[in-house]
């Protein structure tokens, strides 16, 4: 078991509607030295790559994203989920369904920050269907830029998210895949 999952069993808990809840670590208060092992982590498994760049989205991806651009020496683009009076400019554009908040936004990136030139490690805390994942692919590939991988803290095994990425070729690397939670015990099953 590795230190991601042993803090899930310790401090993760499990609510109904398949909702794990890890923001006492993950993605409200957040445990700085747990995402830099996260990002020594990650470094390891896309060792060899050219990376030069960090994509994420706001807000919760934020937090890991720097630890994980520390590694790369890259800096982090994350896509903002609104349109602010300082952003100026083109821009990408994709739109993305949340699971956990039961909403579509728009999220967007300026193109003065991702281009032909940059190859992409996106990182992201939580994968479930897929769908930021596929916005940020997206958006990459508006940009012409290359995806060299993708690095979920965690991954939500028992829905379609992780293997709709993984079909599309991608090298996805999960440092936590739940297979199965109950609500009524908070067990969690990770896979081996």
């Amino acid at each position: 078991m590795n230190v991601l999952e042993e803090r899930i069993i310790k401090d993760g808990i499990v609510k109904e509607g398949n909702v794990l809840k890890v923001d006492s670590f993950l993605n409200h208060q957040m445990d700085i030295q747990l995402f830099d092992d996260m990002a020594k982590e990650w470094s390891k498994r896309f060792q060899g790559k050219t990376i030069n760049k960090i994509l994420t989205i706001e807000a919760s991806g934020i937090g890991i994203a720097a630890a994980v651009a520390r590694q790369f020496n890259a800096p982090v683009v994350f896509a903002k989920k609104s349109k602010s009076i300082n952003i100026d400019g083109e821009m990408y554009v994709a739109e993305v369904e949340s699971f956990t908040h039961k909403t579509k936004n728009q999220v967007i990136v300026s193109k003065k920050f991702l281009s032909e030139d940059d190859h992409v490690l996106i990182v992201d805390d939580f994968l479930a269907n897929g769908c930021a994942l596929q916005g940020l692919i997206s958006i990459a590939g508006d940009a012409g830029a290359t995806v060299e991988g993708i690095g979920i803290a965690i991954e939500k095994g028992f829905q379609v998210g992780g293997q709709i990425i993984r079909n599309l070729g991608y090298q996805l690397e999960s440092l936590a895949i739940v297979d199965a939670m109950d609500a009524e015990t908070g067990e969690i099953t990770f896979r081996q």
